[in-house]
């Protein structure tokens, strides 16, 4: 197989990491498994120091704020799960800086509904967010956000949120701490001559029927099973992410995964990058156009992004995050991309250098008018 060793510590620059609730909460006290989660800090502190991006996906909320609504098992009703989630999403977030913080490490809480990625504007606010914290070595923790999310606009389970996010922050791996090692040929619970599957290359019809049905596990504190990972793993490989299926119950579960190679990978075909600039490419209908001189037609093909500086004129009916044609001074289309700005900033931008832009039009928002990493070049 690809191992996993190799992925994570030479190739791996940005890394989702998934956390369950069956991992964090004692699923009949309901309490907060603190030995584990410090474990997992240090294996976490091990990688931040190493350079490599960490984001996590934690569940846990609702498990932890369950008892305080005297319940003995995850609600079925929406409104007890919203309560729960209010009640436990603090706890939770107060519990990860408690242990982070012994590392010297900040981290940030961040609630995400569908909606949030559904937008454009507020997908590109997110990712905004979450590329400044980073920047700053502040380690995201992500959660749904399950006080007023409903049942008609859920991610579905928190496996589908970090291949989201690994997808909108452009990661290359996303680990899935689990309670099981991987993917079997059957369920190895049952039927102990069941195969473990190392890697998956493709996810046919016949990996999807190992999978088995979705589940939900009766008077525990998680929801999902291994087919919510398998649909995880679509999206995640898909978005150019590899994905890896990993057993979270040991102590020190990064460094376990490290040293023994051990989970199901489903290795992404192209990087989060190259995923990104062909779906661009595909884009037909422009909502605005930017004409450019000389010298910015020059540092886009040298792989540079679209300062305001090089902009001369802009028309069109465009919004922050719409499609933009670009066009070189002899009127050749070079370029397109997903822009910063509205029609109207835009204009009143142009010309000006980056600096300038808060004092033109209220507030400095992005440095460049459209980034390289929205841009695909045309010959």
């Amino acid at each position: 197989m690809q191992d996993l060793t190799a992925l994570s510590k030479k190739t791996c620059n940005r890394l989702i990491i998934k956390i369950g609730s069956a991992l964090l909460v004692h699923p009949e006290t309901g309490d907060l498994n603190h030995d584990w989660l410090a474990t997992l800090a240090a294996d976490i502190h091990d990688l931040h120091q190493k350079g490599i991006d960490i984001i996590l996906v934690s569940s846990g909320s609702i498990a932890l704020g369950r008892k305080d609504l005297g319940l003995t098992a995850r609600p079925t009703r929406l409104e007890d799960a919203q309560a729960a989630a209010a009640v436990g999403q603090g706890r939770l977030a107060q519990a990860y800086a408690d242990h982070f913080t012994k590392f010297q490490i900040t981290t940030a809480q961040i609630l995400l509904s569908l909606g949030d990625l559904e937008n454009r504007r507020r997908y590109l606010n997110a990712r905004g967010t979450l590329e400044t914290l980073i920047n700053h070595r502040i380690i995201p923790i992500i959660n749904e956000n399950d006080t007023v999310a409903t049942s008609e606009i859920r991610f579905g389970d928190n496996d589908r949120l970090a291949a989201r996010v690994g997808s909108l922050t452009k990661a290359d791996l996303v680990i899935l701490l689990s309670d099981i090692d991987g993917l079997y040929t059957e369920n190895p619970k049952t039927n102990p001559d069941a195969q473990f599957i190392a890697q998956v290359d493709d996810i046919t019809p016949d990996i999807e029927k190992m999978a088995g049905p979705v589940e939900a596990v009766k008077g525990g504190v998680g929801t999902g099973g291994m087919t919510s990972k398998i649909m995880a793993a679509k999206l995640a490989t898909s978005a150019g992410c590899s994905l890896a299926v990993v057993q979270g119950h040991h102590p020190h579960p990064i460094s376990h995964m490290l040293n023994t190679g051990r989970g199901t990978l489903f290795p992404a075909k192209d990087s989060p990058l190259a995923v990104r600039k062909q779906w661009l490419s595909s884009l037909q209908n422009p909502a605005g156009f930017l004409h450019i001189d000389a010298g910015a037609a020059k540092a886009l093909q040298s792989g540079g992004s679209l300062l305001p500086v090089g902009v001369t004129s802009v028309d069109g009916g465009f919004d922050r995050g719409d499609l933009v044609a670009i066009f070189d001074p002899d009127g050749h289309l070079i370029a397109q991309g997903l822009v910063n700005f509205t029609l109207l900033e835009a204009d009143k931008i142009k010309g000006h250098t980056s600096d300038t832009i808060a004092d033109i039009i209220g507030y400095s928002g992005r440095t460049a008018l459209v980034h390289r990493d929205d841009m695909v070049l045309f010959q």
